[in-house]
């Protein structure tokens, strides 16, 4: 899944052709839906570009304390693989500078293993993919885009989180604890796979093993008890649980609130506020999922489509992942299971496509869908 510098055009005429392709990728931010203010980034070598854009949580450029002698970047920035550019961080580079890129990028699942503060092979592979899905060129090499770019997803790591020091924070909820709270944790748990069996407000040892499950996987210490980073990480994955899933209830799908679109007929009713798909027959809701949507560089198309065609096994020809139990709504752009969706929950977004984290429920609805169903995308 590598682009190289000449092929970026190919795939955005690709995505405006229809070609199909869109899947969800690991390395998007949860503010992706979200268009970031257009502000310039100060850079290192003095660069400051007005095009790309910044949050409040994005630091100025990487920070300026090295390991010693032979941190990178040197003072003038070099040529990078691509001409008319200049790489700030580059193979072969070490430091301090490299440790915090490291960091950013494993932020994102675009870099695992320990923070090492070499820019190696794995540095350059992460590097490469983080630009590839942001359509900046894929060098491996970090100029000043891909830095304003990766620094407005991503927030200035800690001295420790850079040298692999794991200190867990006080808990917010831990063995013992019960209530409200504890069954927001459950069920957010259960969206995500991590938590199975019944919602019950109490924080006995299944809790505790799947708060340590998560933890493992995302390398956040391992303790079974909810500190604030493990907390931020779960809500930034999930959505706010219904009373119902807090209740262990199973309500059939409503049609209020549903568009006027979707009341007659065959039709996915697609809603981007709500972050869900309703299946309505007839004016009847039949089953409901949530959803996630493309980011802010490659958005989900909205209107009133039709299927027009369908595909169980689909491999996207445009980033040669997966996209099983595809049924394609407008050009590219399809309705499919996204196994990253159920792994990251709403940390991350597709490429336009709308994202099924529920096997069982997708496999159903590929059944039951028809070439011609309507599919309303709508706000």
């Amino acid at each position: 899944m590598i682009f190289r510098p000449r092929r970026l055009g190919a795939v955005a005429v690709a995505l405006l052709l229809g070609t199909a392709g869109c899947a969800g990728l690991p390395g998007a931010a949860v503010d992706d839906t979200a268009p970031q203010p257009a502000v310039s980034a100060a850079s290192p070598t003095g660069s400051s570009p007005a095009d790309e854009p910044t949050s409040a949580t994005r630091s100025a450029a990487p920070s300026t304390s090295s390991a010693g002698p032979s941190a990178s970047p040197r003072a003038t920035a070099r040529p990078s693989a691509r001409a008319g550019t200049a790489a700030l961080l580059t193979q072969g580079d070490r430091g301090t500078r490299v440790r915090e890129l490291q960091h950013r990028l494993r932020q994102l699942d675009w870099f695992s293993g320990d923070i090492t503060g070499r820019y190696a092979a794995s540095t350059v592979t992460a590097v490469e993919g983080f630009q590839e899905k942001r359509a900046l060129t894929a060098t491996g090499a970090v100029d000043q885009k891909t830095w304003t770019s990766l620094t407005s997803r991503t927030r200035k790591p800690t001295h420790d989180e850079m040298h692999n020091t794991l200190t867990p924070g006080p808990a917010l909820m831990a063995r013992g604890a019960s209530g409200d709270r504890v069954r927001d944790l459950q069920a957010r748990l259960k969206q995500i796979a991590w938590f199975s069996g019944p919602v019950t407000g109490t924080y006995a040892a299944a809790t505790a093993r799947a708060v340590e499950g998560f933890q493992g996987k995302r390398q956040i210490p391992v303790t079974g008890e909810v500190d604030q980073r493990t907390w931020d990480r779960l809500t930034a994955m999930t959505r706010t649980p219904s009373s119902d899933e807090k209740h262990n209830r199973t309500p059939r799908p409503s049609a209020a609130g549903l568009d006027s679109r979707c009341l007659t007929g065959r039709a996915m009713c697609i809603s981007k506020s709500t972050n869900s798909l309703v299946w309505v027959i007839d004016g009847k809701p039949q089953m409901r999922f949530d959803v996630r949507f493309g980011s802010a560089e490659l958005p989900t198309r909205e209107g009133a489509f039709a299927v027009g065609w369908k595909s169980r096994d689909h491999v996207s020809t445009i980033y040669h992942t997966k996209m099983p139990y595809a049924m394609f709504f407008s050009g590219g752009q399809a309705v499919h299971y996204s196994p990253d969706f159920a792994a990251r929950g709403y940390n991350g977004a597709s490429h336009g496509c709308v994202n099924v984290r529920d096997l069982a429920g997708i496999q159903s609805l590929f059944a039951q869908a028809r070439v011609g169903d309507k599919v309303i995308v709508h706000r």
